[in-house]
């Protein structure tokens, strides 16, 4: 299974700004859907749509409550499926951490690295290396690689440009 990441538009088979019903029907046919909030549209707390999968998780968020806003791509494990996450060919889960940083920055994207946390504002890529299990480490101590991958629409993560 091949999952594109298609940001700002969403993820294969799962465009942002789709229906939250047609999300979760599509989403059954990866795995058990779980959802929180249903319909809720709170600043704080909102509807979220959980695919669980065997070898991975996908978490939809559906901020107001009807449609898809972004969609947050967990790391595979390890299984019968090849499982492969990618943006524009590169394996998203399979690079470490800091390399991908790297060739996104050399695509000419602007990446902002906060450790544990990096995000491509404009584009809206969201990464996070924080592991609730172990996973090999990099040298500086962190997992070597990403553990999700968030991608929203056009100015989900331009908030931060204005600190940068």
């Amino acid at each position: 299974m091949d999952i594109e990441l298609d940001p700002p538009h969403g993820i294969t088979g799962f465009p942002l700004g789709a229906a939250a019903e047609r999300v979760k029907a599509q989403a059954s046919e990866w795995g058990r859907v779980k959802v929180q909030d249903n319909g809720v549209a709170d600043p704080v707390r909102y509807m979220k749509a959980t695919v669980l999968h065997e070898q991975f998780e996908v978490v939809f968020h559906f901020e107001d409550g009807r449609t898809l806003t972004a969609a947050e791509v967990w790391i595979p494990r390890p299984g019968p499926e090849e499982i492969t996450v990618r943006f524009q060919g590169i394996d998203v889960f399979r690079t470490p951490a800091r390399q991908l940083l790297r060739q996104l920055g050399d695509m000419g994207l602007t990446v902002l690295d906060e450790g544990l946390y990096a995000c491509v504002p404009q584009l809206s890529l969201g990464f996070t290396r924080e592991a609730g299990h172990e996973v090999p480490l990099d040298t500086d101590g962190e997992p070597l690689y990403f553990q999700a991958v968030l991608t929203g629409p056009t100015d989900y993560y331009d908030y931060k440009l204005q600190g940068a």
